[in-house]
């Protein structure tokens, strides 16, 4: 069944089960800086094999976060990019790189991200 089938009792579950796991918000995150290629985006996560890469951004393109575009051309060229539902995620993200911030502080962590 798929998620937007299901019935929810609780919209954080919800919430949780489209953006949840280890690389959709980050890979979101990155995409609501503008239009990327796959090839951008696997070199802003280098952790990311491209097998998972592929199955998170077909999983955030199922759920309407993420927009996938095509161009017919050789080699082929694919973009991708944040829909208005991703994008209504950012100010979220915003709130949770700032409460990352004061909690490095506070705990003498290192953060070394290009975004955020």
């Amino acid at each position: 069944m798929s998620q937007m089938q299901e019935e929810y009792s609780c919209p954080i579950k919800l919430t949780m089960d489209i953006i949840g796991g280890k690389w959709k918000i980050t890979i979101l995150w990155f995409l609501n800086g503008g239009t990327k290629r796959f090839s951008e985006i696997k070199r802003f996560i280098p952790n990311i094999t491209q097998k998972m890469l592929t199955q998170q951004l077909r999983e955030m393109e199922e759920n309407n976060l993420i927009e996938r575009k095509v161009y017919a051309q050789v080699p082929p060229k694919v973009e991708y990019t944040s829909t208005v539902h991703g994008q209504r995620l950012q100010e979220i993200f915003s709130q949770m790189s700032q409460w990352g911030i004061e909690y490095a502080r506070d705990h003498d962590i290192t953060i070394n991200c290009g975004n955020g």
